[in-house]
């Protein structure tokens, strides 16, 4: 015999707060659904219901009810931070390779290539390793652009 399903209940200003948070406003996507999934779960509807309804897997119906049990509405609702590597570019370095970008291309190019960048930036000690789509990455922020002259330099 199965566990006994334990029935799910909302308090009414949570129940409040999901149904102004559905009907009004812009939220996003993920948080207006796991409102509904809540609201479904409280009308009576079972997960295996509520999963076919909202188009998701029925472990993630039960994941946004167990985060509402055990840490409230916020935490069900929302996202949970998402890991990342360590960032290798500070401000300072940011803007070192930027200037880099801007001086004039080596001796025998004519313009600066990311490759080259990501090879000059380990050179002059930057930092330690660097691909050249990072470097991409980080000059896309800024108004680089290799083919605007020879320097590199965007011309604005």
């Amino acid at each position: 015999m199965g566990r006994p399903i334990t029935p799910f209940v909302l308090s009414s200003a949570d129940r409040l707060t999901i149904e102004a948070l559905t009907r009004k406003g812009r939220h996003a996507g993920r948080t207006v659904q796991r409102g509904r999934m809540l609201l479904r779960l409280a009308n009576g509807v079972s997960g295996y219901t509520v999963a076919a309804e909202m188009g998701c897997c029925v472990q993630t119906v039960y994941q946004v009810r167990r985060r509402y049990a055990e840490q409230g509405l916020a935490t069900a609702l929302g996202e949970a931070p998402r890991s990342s590597g360590p960032q290798r570019f500070d401000g300072a370095t940011r803007a070192a390779l930027t200037a880099l970008a801007c001086t004039p291309a080596p001796v025998g190019h004519s313009r600066w290539t990311l490759r080259l960048l990501a090879d000059k930036a380990v050179e002059l000690c930057l930092v330690e390793t660097i691909s050249h789509e990072t470097v991409g990455q980080v000059l896309k922020k800024t108004s680089y652009s290799p083919s605007a002259s020879s320097t590199g330099a965007g011309a604005k």
